[in-house]
């Protein structure tokens, strides 16, 4: 199976190194020295890792045969991708390779069905998970544990425990002012068309 384990940026002084997008929790294994890394184009790779380094909180990278800022820029944008066996899982049990995620259906943990993964999106504060409702709308779920209460992969389900307004329209917005003066319970529904 084919992951995609960074994106190439730019150039990085004169000698060909260039820095990289990582989307992988083990770069470290994955963008090693001697690491042999398909890349999209195809044009452009296979790709060899020969050096990294940390510089500046940016990983650099430099691959075999590129030894000059032009070439180092000639790879930008480039995806690179690893070879993974698809039955291999990540080191830490609470970690998850997205094949592995994807495709789960989204129940509620009372049972709900909410819908199926159809994308994680890798934002830098944190995952999403994109969820195809039945209805074919669209709801995203961050990717954390107070939401994500349980991902059991031998059943092919996620289990969420979303907070109010997360998954439907139906949020609770209550402030003291309105406690005060007895107007909260007012009686009318606030649910949305979407419900």
């Amino acid at each position: 199976m084919q992951l995609v384990v960074a994106r190439v940026g730019r150039a990085h002084g004169i000698k060909g190194e260039v820095t990289v997008e990582v989307r992988t929790d083990e770069p470290e294994l994955r963008l090693g020295p001697g690491a042999v890394l398909l890349t999209d184009p195809a044009s452009t790779g296979p790709l060899t890792v020969e050096t990294g380094r940390v510089h500046s909180g940016r990983l650099l990278l430099r691959f075999a045969g590129v030894r000059d800022r032009n070439a180092a820029e000639a790879l930008r944008n480039t995806l690179l991708i690893a070879e993974v066996d698809p039955d291999e899982t990540p080191e830490d049990p609470d970690e998850y390779y997205d094949h592995q995620l994807m495709d789960l259906d989204v129940v509620t943990a009372d049972g709900t069905e909410v819908g199926r993964i159809t994308e994680i999106s890798h934002l830098p504060s944190q995952d999403l998970f994109v969820v195809e409702r039945p209805d074919g709308t669209e709801v995203m779920i961050p990717f954390v544990e107070e939401i994500v209460v349980e991902i059991d992969l031998e059943e092919q389900r996620a289990v969420i425990d979303p907070p109010p307004g997360l998954i439907d329209d139906r949020a609770e917005v209550a402030s003291a002012r309105d406690a005060e003066d007895g107007s909260a319970g007012n009686g009318e529904d606030t649910t949305g068309a979407g419900a």
